[in-house]
């Protein structure tokens, strides 16, 4: 439920603005949107950028759930292969890839399927692969405060595929290290390693 100038937008408005705004491609494209094929078209695909788009109708907080523990554990912890759909904001094509999160424990854990539903809360939105990193990194930081986080993400952007150069088997990867994964080469080494 977005808030546009203090008014309550709900989902249905939401979903039938995006609707309206599909007829309207959708008729730009010179296509009949009275045909059989595509009467639901504009619908369906506003429902499917809504559920795409959720990070934006979601809160952190929430999402987390306080599924943050106490442990004296001080060794590194890694969920990798996590996959992730999201859409670049320069084209609105998806990005798909996977990402591998890292962190080193001072005092408390994450949850592990938290660390996958934060991803998700990022991704879930329009951005750029390099700030979705960094979204990640930050956020399990700010949630456990820990020694030091480290994600990667690797991903293939459509937008590369489908269009302008066309390169099919290309891969962005990115990644973004916090405390002892930036201050300790070692570190980093292990984490990179591993993954």
């Amino acid at each position: 439920m977005n808030q546009a100038k203090g008014d309550y937008v709900s989902e249905e408005d939401e979903i039938a603005a995006m609707e309206a705004g599909y007829r309207k491609i959708l008729a730009s494209l010179g296509e009949d949107i009275e045909r059989e094929g595509l009467i639901d078209t504009p619908k369906r695909a506003a429902k499917a950028m809504h559920f795409i788009t959720q990070g934006y109708r979601q809160d952190i907080d929430d999402l987390i759930n306080g599924a943050v523990f106490t442990s004296d554990t001080d060794e590194m912890v890694i969920v990798h292969n996590i996959e992730l759909y999201s859409l670049c904001e320069h084209h609105m094509m998806p990005f798909i890839g996977k990402a591998h999160v890292a962190y080193i424990p001072q005092g408390k854990v994450l949850g592990l399927s938290k660390i996958a539903r934060i991803i998700d809360y990022y991704a879930r939105r329009l951005q750029i692969q390099e700030v979705l990193t960094k979204q990640v990194a930050n956020c399990v930081n700010e949630a456990i405060e820990a020694q030091g986080v480290g994600v990667v993400i690797e991903a293939q952007h459509m937008c590369m595929m489908m269009r302008g150069v066309q390169k099919q088997n290309s891969i962005m990867t990115t990644s973004c290290m916090l405390g002892t994964f930036r201050s300790q080469p070692q570190t980093r080494e292990e984490f990179l390693r591993l993954i």
